[in-house]
């Protein structure tokens, strides 16, 4: 089988994405290449300096599709309200959410809300967002919902007696594993609401294996190996494309590199954690609460937590 590439993604004129985190690395990788296939896409990102050297960056390569730049920050609840509202007020459509933003492995933070930073930014933001722009998803045929994890949802486990870090010592990867599992049991949940609701958005997921990119500039370890195991963020980003433009994705599926930690994108495997049906719904609950979003999807697809 010859192996997925950028000429692989199908032209994406009249088109409209949210790329979250474009600023840099696989984001920014992601948002690029959809520009040069034709979409609209806006950056959406928490520095607005760092988000226009971006655009600059895409727009010097003359795609066919529109750039623009919107403030995001996935870490205040606030943030993600105005911005979801200034998009729906401003645009008709919207084809392609990819959740793409994160912080990898800080030291101990907090969101605006006071969620610790990783749990906090990766998953509650990336739910109230999602739940927030699912009216407009819904009107577009063909949309689709792309949620970023990563390999290091294996080093995470749900602690619902502690999901903020308020009780236990703090462990930075611990909680970068619980976020991105977070984020895996997200999608899958999202996917199974959407099709019990009678949805026509499909949610998928995808990681990016070993990338080399400014999100690992917190871990030593892992900017000492870059050179010998890691992607440059152009080959990271296809599983994330792929995800979100490939005819033949289904819902609920998750994309990765061919050889785990690099290569081509194919169809992966979650953890079994990821797979657990009654976590899930009770993190979805949870999440709901905490955000104090919920998303408008028909009855039949409320399940039990």
């Amino acid at each position: 089988m010859t192996a997925w590439t950028f000429k692989d993604i199908p032209d994406q004129t009249g088109r409209t994405a949210i790329v979250t985190g474009a600023n840099t690395g696989i984001g920014l990788e992601t948002a690029r290449m959809l520009a040069l296939r034709g979409a609209d896409v806006v950056l959406a990102c928490r520095n607005l300096a760092k988000g226009q050297a971006a655009l600059d960056r895409i727009t010097a390569e003359k795609p066919s599709g529109r750039v623009s730049v919107a403030a995001l920050d996935l870490s205040d609840l606030a943030s993600v309200e105005r911005f979801a509202a200034e998009f729906a007020a401003s645009h008709d459509r919207l084809d392609l959410l990819i959740n793409n933003a994160g912080v990898m492995v800080p030291p101990l933070g907090r969101t605006a809300q006071g969620f610790e930073l990783q749990f906090g930014t990766n998953h509650l933001g990336h739910f109230a967002l999602t739940g927030r722009l699912l009216p407009l998803l819904e009107r577009t045929p063909g949309a689709r919902v792309v949620v970023v994890s990563s390999t290091a949802q294996g080093l995470g486990k749900i602690d619902f007696d502690d999901l903020n870090w308020e009780k236990r010592p703090y462990n930075d990867w611990r909680a970068y594993g619980q976020s991105k599992l977070a984020n895996m049991m997200f999608a899958l949940e999202l996917a199974r609401r959407l099709s019990a609701s009678g949805s026509r958005v499909l949610a998928t997921a995808a990681h990016p294996g070993w990338t080399a990119t400014d999100l690992q500039r917190t871990t030593l370890i892992t900017r000492l190996l870059n050179p010998l195991f890691g992607m440059k963020p152009k080959d990271g980003a296809l599983p994330t494309l792929r995800a979100a433009v490939d005819p033949n994705a289904t819902n609920g599926s998750y994309w990765g590199p061919s050889r785990g930690i690099n290569g081509p994108p194919k169809p992966a495997k979650s953890t079994r954690r990821s797979l657990d049906q009654a976590v899930a719904a009770r993190l979805w609950q949870v999440s709901e609460q905490l955000t104090g979003v919920t998303f408008p999807l028909a009855a039949g697809s409320q399940r039990a937590a």
